[in-house]
């Protein structure tokens, strides 16, 4: 099934849930970059419902002691896909979610100004499901007929533009999985 993305920058058939943590992206900056991210609520549990929480500044940070580090922090991404390969949305694909942080990439900061995040729902460690490289793929190849400057080596994790502050998606995601997933499309980028 293929994904469509309307003219306000959502996608068509999945779940919204439109975060406050964005902004307008500055004009004129052309998106031309995706940053995969690894995220899990409480750290190593999945399926809670919590990054949802976080990204919609709703997360009782008192319901975990592993949340509690949480209690400040304003954050989201433009998509989040679960471990079953369902996407939800939190942010237009036109806007500025905040997700990279202080970070470079090719020499340019404020990475969030021309960046789209995709979080996965997993850890460093713990291997990404197949479903997810599936629905990743087919959300990568949807922005790329979209946003024509984005190319698969502009396709990169937190840590390649956060090194030594941030780790995901860690060595447990497989870049040459969602290499052969990209190719077994004819429009893949």
């Amino acid at each position: 099934m293929n994904l469509v993305i309307d003219d306000a920058g959502w996608l068509v058939g999945v779940s919204h849930r439109p975060s406050p943590n964005q902004d307008m992206r500055p004009a004129h900056v052309p998106i031309d970059a995706l940053v995969v991210h690894g995220i899990t609520l409480p750290p190593g549990r999945f399926g809670h419902g919590l990054v949802t929480e976080l990204f919609t500044n709703t997360l009782d940070v008192h319901a975990d002691p592993a949340l509690r580090e949480l209690a400040d922090v304003r954050v989201s991404a433009h998509a989040l896909i679960e471990r079953t390969g369902r996407i939800t949305q939190y942010a237009s694909f036109d806007a500025r979610a905040w997700h990279a942080g202080v970070s470079r990439l090719g020499g340019r900061s404020q990475v969030n100004d021309f960046a789209i995040g995709v979080e996965l729902e997993g850890t460093d460690h713990c291997p990404y499901a197949r479903a997810q490289y599936t629905a990743l793929a087919r959300l990568v190849r949807t922005l790329a007929a979209r946003y024509p400057a984005l190319v698969r080596e502009r396709i990169v994790g937190h840590s390649d533009i956060a090194p030594g502050r941030k780790t995901d998606p860690g060595p447990a995601f497989d870049w040459t999985a969602l290499d052969r997933v990209l190719a077994r499309s004819a429009s893949c980028i």
